[in-house]
């Protein structure tokens, strides 16, 4: 399995494509369409779905038009319905970037083992950034999507409109912390990290 990274849209928010035989998920594709259909047309990738770790405005960006081009389903928390069609649900009204939205996803997830679209994941329900906040973890790769959970040295905010940082930190000791040390977190934005380093030095963890 391949993990392809990219910086994507307003805020940089980090995108992963995981791909295997030539066929892909997409995590929270933030903009920047173009740089991502670059990466499709040059391997020959085929996406089969867009997964979202939180329905945050700058996780959001290019939903639409990869769904669009390439006739892909969203897959989300239920806890967000709402957020891909509501830009102040979603903050791209709060942070006055325009309006940013999408259609309704076509299916929801929540925690536990699934097969989405031939990909075997392990999903994590990690409310306290937003409620629907969902982590990924790859048990073959030992690698975690994390979304805004959990960051390099950080924690996702937890000022925005139904964030929690009780909650956030159940989350993070609870469903994180308790995955094998060696496990790569690649976080929503800013530099992959691991659940060791975090344990050992995030300042708000200790």
């Amino acid at each position: 399995m391949n993990i392809y990274t990219f910086s994507l849209g307003l805020l940089g928010t980090n995108c992963y494509v995981i791909e295997k035989d030539q066929l892909a998920l997409i995590f929270d594709p933030g903009g920047d369409v173009e740089k991502l259909e670059q990466l499709f047309n040059e391997k020959e990738i085929k996406p089969k779905a867009i997964v979202l770790t939180h329905a945050h405005f700058d996780h959001i960006g290019a939903v639409e038009p990869l769904r669009e081009r390439y006739d892909v389903p969203v897959y989300m928390h239920e806890a967000e319905k709402e957020w891909l069609t509501n830009p102040m649900l979603n903050g791209s009204e709060l942070f006055q970037v325009g309006k940013i939205m999408a259609r309704e996803a076509d299916y929801y997830i929540d925690e536990g083992v699934q097969e989405i679209e031939g990909f075997k994941l392990e999903i994590l329900h990690t409310p306290g950034h937003s409620p629907g906040s969902l982590s990924f973890w790859l048990k073959d790769e030992q690698t975690l999507i994390a979304g805004d959970t959990l960051f390099q040295m950080g924690i996702g905010r937890t000022d925005l409109p139904l964030g929690n940082y009780d909650t956030l930190i159940k989350s993070i000791n609870e469903k994180i912390l308790s995955l094998p040390e060696e496990t790569s977190v690649l976080p929503g934005h800013g530099p992959k990290t691991t659940v060791k380093a975090e344990k050992q030095r995030n300042p708000f963890l200790s």
